[in-house]
């Protein structure tokens, strides 16, 4: 496998030669949200410019409408593995979660059981949460061992029961980077008939995904993650689908995927979401769009792994740092959440924006139950630096010495 060409794919982003009093910025907040591919900035514009329309008309502009829709559904089977018929667009993640859960209202009752994780980002908590609450269910947790900031799965015949009808996890945390053992959760769910709900939102920007080869039935993400525009994505398989009664309007389509796209969508978006997806695509090789998206994801993960391990032991060597990471063994994305002794996380990275132009988030990322579990909201949450593969070697330096200039002059030995 070739080597991803870094200087060659930083040409490919606009915001990355954008200055301030003639310093670049430094972006280290790709779990927030990355910054946007060329491409898809080139189809957002072309679609705007080019004559914008509602769907299902007969002049030509609606036509093309159409055939974008279309065309943005195919792009994302191919991205992970699915039917385009299974593909659905909407606001973001949390807003179609929140309409699949009321869609799953009879699904659950009194006597059943809900299941999620203390691992996870909110989004994929509270739907699932406010639907068995609505019921009357049961909610249960899966808990976080606190010292490898893993999910607890010895007992998961225990959690995961006859009585279980939903079971929602997060492939990879938002903000420990953990790379969860869905495989082995899902495989006990579908042993009850459980629901499975993925959230792969964090991970689709660093792994490649195989919805069919996952088997779960609802998975999210959402493409501004991915160099794209700010637009939700929810893959449902189509035997669940079909079945889902949704909240709609009476004239809007019965059929899937449009009966859960309420309204109009954002075509500007959908445009986008295709030159992100282009983009990802002309990193890899292969005779089909999915292999040239699989290696080039592939690459990506393989580039991001050099920062990591480079990122990793240098916050590990600092006795001042508390790095919440999950041990050697457990996979992980290239997202690091770490406190520093007595120090409010704001101040860290205010300070890091006034002196190095860098972009690194702090707070508790809506992971509020590992928050709260872990103890670090006094402080202010974690600090988190997160990359994405336009970043690099010397970036990664200059945090390193950013860092340790920050201790230096504000930790008391």
């Amino acid at each position: 496998m070739n080597k991803l060409s870094v200087e060659q794919l930083r040409t490919a982003f606009p915001a990355l030669r954008v200055t301030e009093q003639k310093k670049p910025y430094i972006f280290f907040d790709g779990p927030g949200g990355t910054q946007m591919a060329q491409q898809a900035v080139n189809a957002m514009l072309a679609y705007i410019t080019g004559g914008m329309a509602n769907l299902h008309g007969a002049f030509p502009t609606s036509v093309s409408t159409d055939n974008l829709l279309l065309e943005g559904r195919k792009a994302v089977a191919d991205l992970l593995n699915c039917s385009p018929r299974e593909v659905a667009f909407g606001q973001n993640m949390t807003s179609l979660a929140f309409s699949i859960a009321r869609s799953l209202g009879s699904y659950i009752t009194a006597a059943d059981e809900v299941v999620v994780t203390e691992l996870d980002h909110r989004a994929n908590v509270d739907p699932w949460v406010t639907l068995a609450k609505d019921k009357g269910a049961k909610v249960k947790f899966i808990p976080v061992v606190p010292g490898t900031y893993t999910l607890e799965l010895d007992n998961l015949d225990e959690l995961i029961t006859e009585n279980t009808k939903l079971v929602a996890v997060g492939m990879s945390s938002n903000v420990t980077g953990t790379v969860s053992d869905i495989g082995r959760i899902i495989a006990r769910a579908k042993a009850v008939n459980a629901i499975v709900i993925l959230d792969a939102v964090h991970a689709a920007p660093h792994l490649s995904i195989d919805f069919k080869q996952l088997g779960c039935d609802v998975l999210f993400c959402s493409s501004y993650k991915f160099f794209g525009p700010h637009l939700g994505i929810a893959v449902i398989t189509a035997s669940l689908f079909e079945k889902l009664t949704v909240y709609k309007l009476v004239p809007a389509p019965q059929e899937i995927p449009d009966k859960l796209e309420t309204g109009t969508q954002n075509h500007e978006a959908i445009a986008g979401l295709i030159g992100a997806i282009t983009f990802l695509e002309s990193l890899g090789e292969g005779a089909t769009r999915r292999e040239r998206l699989q290696s080039g994801m592939q690459r990506i993960e393989a580039y991001e792994e050099e920062l990591t391990d480079r990122i990793e032991s240098f916050l590990k060597r600092l006795p001042q740092v508390r790095l919440y990471r999950a041990p050697a063994g457990t996979r992980k994305t290239p997202t690091f959440a770490f406190t520093i002794d007595n120090i409010k996380a704001r101040e860290v990275t205010s300070w890091f924006a006034e002196h190095y132009n860098m972009c690194i988030a702090d707070g508790h990322f809506y992971a509020s139950t590992l928050a709260e579990k872990l103890g670090v909201n006094p402080m202010g949450g974690w600090i988190r630096i997160g990359l994405a593969p336009y970043n690099t070697l010397e970036e990664v330096a200059l945090f390193e010495q950013g860092l340790q200039e920050f201790i230096n002059a504000k930790v008391k030995v």
